[in-house]
């Protein structure tokens, strides 16, 4: 078959969405077969948290307050995500790092508030290097980027909060200050529930036995295509986690775009494990959240891993 990357796979559904000639293959689905049934909701873990099982991402090739979702501008982006929640899909994982606050502010116009799941993510690195800034600094930045979050989303709280792209074993040394205000936070109600997201094994297994984790965001599809593993290593990473009572959300379900042409398989692995509680993908186009929710209804999610 041939490969598709995601800007293959945007080009091909959009296309097809479009009702333009040429487009082909395994996004024909989404034109074809009507409506898609909505994604379940599901709680996450134990955080009182509940998410549809789909849930829209916003950070494809993302970096510098922004990403492949900002750059279609905000009257393609919240039209997509005002197609999400029509669909069903109340998650939407945004990120400091993608600039995607005031995008979604945006749609926030259109629904209410609180039949959305809003995850976002604190990119630590802005805040200066960690030999050059004391812990009052650090934890002072915390409480500033989590009180700027919500001012950007004109929200009274959050439901997730993620520290951003951990990639070393001895993360709770140095995060102190940041788990700190973000624990604070969750007292004042402006933060449900906390966690990480992981960019290293090393990482992953220490979030996996740290008490202060309510929520684990992983990399995770049948091919350890940018993940930090194989399938097997971290599955069993992510048991372990499960097993201590933390809630997975899956990420990079189809390799950032590297496995769009393996895309129903990597639905059928992920709704198959039993360790996700939600999986979130970057979709550009309506035909996309279309097609990957008729996924979700061909293969129901296997029972979690307790």
């Amino acid at each position: 078959m041939r490969t598709l990357d995601r800007r293959g796979f945007l080009e091909n559904t959009a296309g097809i969405a479009a009702g333009l000639a040429g487009a082909g293959g395994a996004g024909a689905l989404a034109a074809d077969v009507g409506s898609p049934a909505a994604p379940p909701a599901a709680p996450l873990g134990s955080t009182g948290v509940v998410l549809s099982r789909l849930g829209q991402g916003t950070g494809v090739r993302g970096g510098d307050r922004n990403s492949d979702q900002t750059r279609m501008g905000f009257e393609q982006l919240v039209a997509l995500f005002r197609h999400c929640y029509d669909r069903g899909v109340t998650f939407f994982d945004l990120a400091d790092l993608y600039g995607t606050h005031v995008y979604f502010r945006e749609a926030l116009r259109h629904f209410p508030r609180e039949s959305v799941t809003i995850l976002t993510k604190m990119w630590w690195r802005y805040d200066g290097p960690e030999n050059e800034t004391g812990l009052p600094h650090r934890e002072q930045a915390a409480r500033t980027n989590l009180q700027r979050y919500l001012h950007e989303l004109n929200a009274d709280y959050l439901d997730v909060v993620l520290l951003h792209c951990l990639t070393t074993a001895d993360w709770p040394r140095h995060f102190g200050p940041y788990m700190d205000a973000i624990s604070a936070a969750k007292e004042r109600g402006e933060v449900r529930a906390a966690g990480v997201s992981c960019h290293d094994l090393g990482a992953l297994k220490t979030a996996a036995v740290t008490p202060w984790v309510d929520v684990i965001l992983a990399r995770f599809n049948p091919r350890g295509v940018k993940m930090d593993a194989g399938a097997e290593e971290v599955a069993a990473v992510l048991r372990t986690a499960r097993q201590n009572g933390k809630a997975v959300l899956g990420m990079k379900i189809l390799g950032e775009g590297d496995l769009a042409d393996q895309r129903e398989a990597c639905i059928e692995f992920a709704q198959g494990s039993g360790l996700l509680d939600a999986l979130t993908i970057g979709f550009h186009a309506p035909a996309q959240v279309d097609e990957i929710l008729h996924f979700l209804g061909k293969y129901p999610a296997a029972p979690l891993i307790a």
